[in-house]
């Protein structure tokens, strides 16, 4: 039995649903915030990258610039391949450094996983194009955005079992958001710098040279991640079960023999997720350029604005799962992208930028939603010797299939029937198949995090969070 259920002498042992937190924690506010940091650092690199490659004018730059004139397919569509195809070995990364953070800790594998992320990010801004080496470009362009998203694989889970083993219990959700802070903000800054040089710049200096420098600016934004990363302790929860000898000689062996049925849940609420959050962040850019016809600096407010607004909410609602519990908000999201999406699509389609920024709202409303809690949920689903690894590969896997892929089959499927509304329903489907493993996860907020994912892991503690 855990340590934390020991009680301290003269104390009363505490039972599960009593309505206390099981473990005594004293939390390191500094240590915390040093963590929560350079977690949320990667996926700012991260999301930097998808903000800068899925802009509107970017998606039509790169589709131009490395592959040859008449080439299938139009050059967003290319663009959105090669974004497909770096999600091909984001399983693979999973399973090659999620087994490897739970056996060698989480803070080697995430200073790895940040260096690799924006080294690639920056190779894609001095490559050459077509027009000098010939077909090596797209293929070099190939074989630079699969490492990309091998290194992604490790990233997600690590930064998110990070911050959850790192915060106290009852603000795991507050900190936990955090996270998906981190998105949104490495998204506003790619596609943010990328309207700004498309502004200052001609047309041509723009697909000449200008286009480079976005990519470049991902190699300084890692190297401050790996400086903050590489100032931090291990976790304390890993720590711990490193010290009481409990740590799995064999992680994935141990993930895929014993937890395949909870990863199977998360692959189910991760398909939400990434139809979701690709939707509204890789796709809905050029969406509303080559579909709706609106301009590129139309598209890109619009989509700065959206995402501003997610920033300023992610916050307080992360705060408010800790009091009511994650299930609710995730509850909420599924059920009104079923009933929501339609009609958030159907705004779009009219000619007044309020009717399209109010239906582009809908959708990302509902997504901050879940943005606000996966960062506390998903880690508390398994156990702290393979919590790593078991998120890493299940996240990944859902990723891989159906967000890396979104932009691509979604755009395909207008292309071929001519309905803008395809959108709409694949997030009508992504929300049904979500809401099962939805309602049947448990609640875990107010668990102590070196609890939750046990066969033995206790009620939420107090009655906000049952």
């Amino acid at each position: 039995m855990s340590d934390s259920m020991n009680p301290a002498p003269g104390e009363e042992p505490r039972q599960a649903g009593d309505g206390v937190n099981l473990s005594k924690e004293e939390v390191d506010e500094s240590a915390v915030r040093k963590a929560v940091i350079a977690s949320a650092m990667g996926n700012c690199v991260e999301w930097f990258d998808f903000g800068v490659f899925s802009a509107g004018v970017m998606t039509s730059i790169v589709g131009t610039v490395f592959f040859p004139e008449g080439a299938a397919g139009s050059a967003t569509l290319r663009s959105f391949a090669l974004i497909a195809a770096a999600f091909l070995a984001r399983p693979f990364g999973g399973m090659f450094f999620g087994p490897m953070g739970d056996k060698l800790g989480r803070k080697r594998v995430l200073a790895a996983t940040i260096i690799l992320m924006s080294g690639s990010t920056f190779v894609i801004g001095i490559l050459p194009g077509y027009t000098t080496i010939g077909i090596a470009a797209p293929l070099l362009l190939l074989g630079v955005r699969l490492v990309q998203g091998f290194s992604t694989g490790g990233e997600y889970g690590g930064a998110a079992t990070m911050i959850a083993e790192y915060a106290p219990t009852n603000r795991r959700g507050f900190f936990g958001a955090f996270l998906e802070l981190g998105t949104l903000s490495g998204y506003i800054l790619g596609a943010g710098l990328v309207l700004l040089m498309d502004l200052a710049l001609s047309t041509e200096s723009m697909h000449d040279w200008g286009w480079r420098i976005p990519f470049m600016i991902a190699l300084p934004l890692g190297m401050v991640g790996l400086f903050v990363r590489t100032r931090i302790e291990d976790t304390p929860t890993f720590q711990k079960m490193e010290e009481a000898g409990n740590k799995s000689e064999s992680p994935l062996r141990d993930t895929l023999e014993h937890y395949w049925r909870v990863i199977l849940m998360l692959i189910g609420i991760v398909f939400l997720l990434n139809v979701a959050d690709y939707t509204l962040l890789t796709f809905m850019p050029s969406y509303l350029v080559d579909y709706l016809d609106k301009n590129d600096t139309t598209a890109q407010l619009i989509t700065i604005l959206v995402e501003a607004l997610m920033i300023m909410v992610i916050l307080p609602l992360g705060a408010l799962s800790d009091r009511i519990g994650r299930k609710p908000l995730l509850i909420t999201a599924a059920i009104g992208y079923i009933f929501l999406s339609w009609p958030a699509f159907a705004l779009m389609q009219t000619n007044s930028a309020l009717g399209v920024a109010l239906g582009y709202a809908i959708v990302g409303g509902l997504l901050v939603l879940m943005l606000a809690v996966i960062g506390a949920t998903f880690p508390a689903m398994f156990p702290t010797k393979v919590r790593y690894g078991a998120f890493a590969i299940g996240y990944n896997i859902s990723t891989s299939v159906f967000g890396g892929t979104v932009a691509v089959l979604v755009g395909s499927l207008i292309d071929a029937t001519g309905s803008n509304y395809i959108p709409a329903y694949y997030l009508m489907i992504a929300g049904l198949v979500a809401l099962y493993p939805i309602i049947k996860i448990p609640e875990t907020a107010g668990v102590p995090i070196e609890r939750a994912g046990t066969e033995n892991a206790p009620e939420p503690a107090g009655s906000g969070a049952r």
